[in-house]
């Protein structure tokens, strides 16, 4: 069977635009999830930067809300990361298999999500592409996974000016347009991850371009939203960044019970900023 490092490879588990997830087992019989950069990603010296970004990212945040690092390989051919195998579906799958989620399971999804991008943004980190499929239903709560993307709040410009990274749908408009992203971006995904739980879509369905356009430039379509919560994802999902509430404040909001009120509806007109085509979308890496 093959090995990539000390791991003994099982099977593989997806393939994304960064790479291959493969499961495999250490000499010890531990499950690990090995990432496998791209042979012709890993000749582009500012991806190995990326790439080792990302080594150090999932290590800050560490593993009570992630999948935490148990080796990496950042110098040489082929660079790969593996961290401990988390065993569920993905939010995406949830929802396939079992529908909507009901106030109350929202509720504990919003809740333990906010608590896990307060840990990301804690260590000066965004996620960048926070959605179902980066969502791992664990035993012990939502997992976030998939920090390929994920930048230190002070090198979020590694890649080249105007390049979009994320998930159209899911995207925050900061984000589609190109500019410099907090965590505010991470708030602005999640906002849409409650509403494609509670059996909506924020921004419809369409093409990649349709849906940034969208997320620009209209209100957002709450109507599967439990009313109870329909004010909270809606400051979530507010234009401006500084309009959404940092996850600290999503806590509190959730753990008092007390409806959240709608933001006043404002009106988006266009910009003369056309978004930048999308960037390839990557399945769950762990």
């Amino acid at each position: 069977m093959e090995r990539i490092g000390g791991y003994l490879v099982e099977r593989r588990l997806g393939e994304g635009g960064m790479g291959t997830v493969y499961l495999a087992r250490t000499r010890g019989g531990r499950a690990v999830a090995v990432k496998v950069a791209k042979a012709e990603l890993a000749a582009d010296p500012v991806f190995r930067e990326r790439f080792r970004s990302e080594v150090e990212a999932a290590r800050a945040v560490g593993g009570f809300h992630t999948a935490p690092v148990v080796d990496a390989h950042v110098d040489g051919d082929p660079l790969w990361l593996a961290t401990a195998y988390i065993p569920g579906p993905t939010l995406a799958a949830r929802l396939a298999a079992g529908g909507a989620m009901d106030e109350p399971q929202l509720r504990a999804l919003a809740a333990a999500l906010a608590e896990a991008l307060e840990s990301v943004h804690s260590c000066g980190l965004v996620h960048r592409d926070l959605k179902p499929g980066n969502i791992i239903m664990a035993v012990d709560g939502p997992r976030v996974l998939d920090f390929g993307i994920s930048r230190a709040v002070e090198s979020t410009r590694l890649t080249a000016t105007g390049t979009a990274f994320g998930t159209p749908g899911f995207l925050a408009p900061e984000q589609a347009l190109g500019h410099d992203v907090t965590g505010a971006a991470d708030v602005f995904a999640l906002g849409a991850v409650l509403v494609a739980a509670a059996g909506g879509s924020a921004w419809g369905e369409g093409t990649p371009m349709g849906l940034m356009y969208r997320s620009v430039h209209e209100p957002p379509n709450l109507a599967a939203v439990p009313a109870g919560l329909a004010g909270l994802v809606a400051r979530c999902l507010a234009k401006d960044p500084a309009a959404r509430p940092i996850p600290t404040e999503l806590l509190d909001l959730l753990t008092d019970g007390t409806p959240v009120p709608a933001p006043a509806q404002a009106s988006y007109g266009p910009t003369l900023t056309a978004p930048p085509p999308p960037a390839a979308a990557a399945p769950p890496a762990q």
